[in-house]
């Protein structure tokens, strides 16, 4: 049941891996287009490119564990929220004029879904996705928050396995804040609870958390 009383706190413990890291220095532009074409779409690993490093992620199961719940809470946010969304998934984001690229655990239109409903996002004209998530629970090489931010992305939230945190993009940087600025609400206990029931009573989880929202929405009423 929710309780956003309940404390942000070991959402999931950590006994193995979760995800394997390989990092390149010193790499062209073309060298990572070369390794992309090279690896191809049908893959599990996930490549971002900062300025001449290269880290690639092999995601494993407690990684993509917290990737799928975090995408179910999303999901449910939108629809009892009565928004609308393009999700994007792993979908590489390149930035040749920045020198950057990146495949995201995940990554929406939400504010801006209207201008890329219905057909390919085109970067070089298109604004960038407005929430971007990220799970990184062991080291990664990449500057995230710089990433992201010079990407104009205006809302990234990052899970390190235990405690979700939430950016919001102020003029060209990012700034951690509590409430989500595309949801306007507090989701960091709204997902440590997420976690926390589904842990404990599986898909009930997704019923009480949109039961939780159901109420929630007929006290603004």
């Amino acid at each position: 049941m929710i309780d956003t009383t309940s404390p942000v706190s070991n959402i999931a413990s950590i006994d193995t891996p979760a995800e394997q890291r390989v990092v390149f220095h010193d790499l062209s532009w073309s060298a990572y287009e070369q390794i992309l074409r090279a690896l191809g779409e049908s893959r599990s690993s996930r490549l971002t490119y900062d300025e001449g490093t290269l880290e690639i992620t092999m995601p494993l199961e407690e990684h993509e564990s917290a990737v799928r719940l975090i995408e179910l809470f999303i999901w449910i946010l939108v629809e009892e929220l009565d928004l609308q969304i393009k999700t994007m998934g792993s979908t590489t984001l390149n930035r040749p004029d920045l020198q950057k690229g990146a495949e995201p655990d995940n990554c929406y239109y939400i504010q801006n879904q209207s201008q890329v409903a219905g057909r390919k996002v085109d970067l070089n004209q298109d604004p960038p996705p407005d929430l971007i998530v990220e799970v990184d629970i062991t080291h990664t090489d990449i500057n995230k928050l710089n990433l992201y931010a010079t990407m104009g992305v205006p809302e990234f939230w990052r899970y390190n396995g235990q405690i979700l945190r939430i950016y919001q993009l102020i003029k060209n940087q990012y700034v951690e804040v509590e409430n989500s600025p595309t949801f306007s609400r507090n989701v960091k206990e709204l997902l440590a609870q997420f976690f926390r029931d589904y842990q404990l009573y599986g898909v009930k989880a997704s019923k009480d958390l949109r039961a939780y929202l159901q109420q929630e929405n007929r006290a603004y009423d």
